[in-house]
C-alpha cells in the first residue's frame, strides 16, 4: 500500500477480522473423531507404510464423487493429487510449469503476495491482468502479442470468487479465459479456495468445468473446516498428473494417510455435507449483521462482496485506508486494508477494508463487530 506503513501498538488485537480463516471454534471435532476412528479401524496394513504420491486412492475416488456433485467439476481419481494446502499445490504447479518451459503465469491485479512469490520464487515472471468495475479483465490475454501478458503460458485466477474483492468473474470472461488457453496451449489454475459458501443464488461452477484439459483446479478444506488439517488436493489434466506426481515425489511425505482416510470417511458419510450446510447458515447470519452494522453506523460506506465467500469489502473515502487501519490498530481490531493485497505495479488504489467476518468465535463476533463500528468514518 502507498504511504506509511500502519504503526500498531505493541499489544495482541483483542479482536480477529482478518479474511482467510474460518472458525475454528466450530471446527466438528466429535464427527471428525468418529471418523477417523471408523477410518482407522477399516484401514488396510498397508496404508500405514509409503504411499502414492498422488494420495489415498479411497480419498480421491470420494474427493471425485463430492466436486462433481457440489462444484461442477469433471474429474476421474486418477487425475486428483492430494497435497499439503493450496500452497503446496501451487509450489508443484510452479516447478512443473517451468520445467514445461513456461517463463510467465498471469496473475489478478488484486490477490495474495504470498501466491506471487511462489510464483517468482520458481522462476516465473508475474505480469498482471488488469480489472475494471466487472472483476479481472482477460481480453490482453487473448490478444496476446507483444505486450506484457503475451509470453504468458498459464494464469492463476480466482474464478468464483475473486480474492479479496469478491466478485464473480463474468461468463463472458470465464469463456475467454479457457479460449484463450485452448488456443495457446497455456494452464489456468483454478483456485476456488471458498466456492461452496454461496448464500444468495446458487453456486457458481468452477471454470475447470469448460475444459478439464486446460484447467487445472485447486481445492482445499482450510475454509470448509480448518487450514491446521493441510488438506488439498488438484484435480489436473491427464497431460500433467504424471509430471505433478513426479515433482511430489516418489512417496507421498506430506499428507497423512490417516487424515486423508478420515477425511474420505467424513465426507462418505454425509457428515462434510452437514457441516458446510450448518457453516454456510452460520456465515449468512453474520454477513447479514455486518451489512446491517455498517448500514446503521455509516451508512454511505458501501458493503461489496457479500455474494459469497468469508469476508467482505468495506469501500472508504480515497486515502483514508491507513488512517483507518492506524485507528483499528489503536482499538484492538485486526483487520486488513485492501491496498495490502494489490500488486506494486497496480497505479489505482481502491481504499477500503477487507472484513473477514468468519474468523471470531460466537462468543467474540458481537464485540468485534462493535470495535469496527468504532472506526468507520
Amino acid at each position: 500500500a502507498r504511504g506509511r506503513a500502519v504503526r500498531e501498538p505493541a499489544v495482541r488485537p483483542a479482536h480477529n477480522l482478518k479474511a482467510g480463516t474460518p472458525d475454528l471454534a466450530s471446527f466438528p471435532r466429535a464427527e471428525w473423531l468418529k471418523a477417523y476412528r471408523r477410518a482407522l479401524t477399516a484401514a488396510p496394513n498397508e496404508a500405514f507404510g509409503y504411499g502414492d504420491p498422488r494420495g489415498r486412492v479411497e480419498l480421491r475416488t470420494v474427493l471425485a464423487e463430492y466436486l462433481a456433485r457440489a462444484r461442477g467439476v469433471y474429474v476421474r481419481p486418477e487425475r486428483i493429487v492430494v497435497c499439503a494446502g493450496f500452497v503446496h499445490g501451487l509450489m508443484l504447479m510452479g516447478q512443473v510449469l517451468r520445467n514445461r518451459g513456461v517463463r510467465d503465469v498471469a496473475v489478478e491485479s488484486y490477490g495474495l503476495g504470498l501466491h506471487a512469490g511462489l510464483l517468482t520464487g520458481a522462476g516465473l515472471g508475474i505480469p498482471v491482468l488488469p480489472f475494471d468495475e466487472r472483476g479481472t479483465r482477460v481480453e490482453e490475454l487473448a490478444a496476446g502479442g507483444a505486450g506484457p501478458l503475451g509470453s504468458a503460458g498459464a494464469v492463476l485466477m480466482t474464478a468464483a470468487h475473486q480474492f479479496p474483492l469478491g466478485g464473480a468473474l463474468p461468463p463472458d470472461r470465464r469463456a475467454a479465459v479457457v479460449d484463450w488457453a485452448r488456443a495457446t496451449g497455456g494452464f489456468v489454475l483454478e483456485d476456488d479456495y471458498d466456492g461452496e459458501f454461496r448464500y444468495d443464488r446458487q453456486p457458481v461452477g468452477a471454470l475447470q468445468g469448460l475444459d478439464p484439459e486446460r484447467v487445472v483446479y485447486l481445492g482445499t478444506a482450510s475454509k470448509s473446516l480448518a487450514p491446521g488439517l493441510r488438506l488439498a488436493w488438484m484435480v489436473l489434466p491427464e497431460s500433467l498428473v504424471d509430471e505433478v506426481a513426479a515433482a511430489k515425489g516418489a512417496v507421498d511425505w506430506v499428507s497423512s494417510a490417516p487424515d486423508q482416510l478420515a477425511f474420505a470417511e467424513f465426507l462418505a458419510s454425509g457428515a462434510y455435507d452437514r457441516h458446510v450446510r450448518a457453516m454456510r447458515l452460520r456465515y449468512r447470519r453474520r454477513r447479514d449483521q455486518l451489512v446491517a452494522a455498517v448500514a446503521e453506523h455509516s451508512p454511505e460506506t458501501r458493503v461489496s462482496g457479500i455474494a459469497a465467500g468469508l469476508h467482505a469489502v468495506l469501500a472508504l473515502p480515497p486515502g483514508t485506508e491507513q488512517a483507518t487501519l492506524r485507528a483499528a490498530a489503536w482499538n484492538g481490531l485486526a483487520v486488513q486494508g485492501v491496498n495490502q493485497f494489490r500488486r506494486p505495479t497496480v497505479p489505482e488504489t481502491l481504499d477500503g477494508l477487507v472484513v473477514g467476518y468468519a474468523t471470531p468465535p460466537d462468543s467474540a463476533w458481537h464485540s468485534a463487530l462493535e470495535a469496527l463500528r468504532r472506526i468507520l468514518p
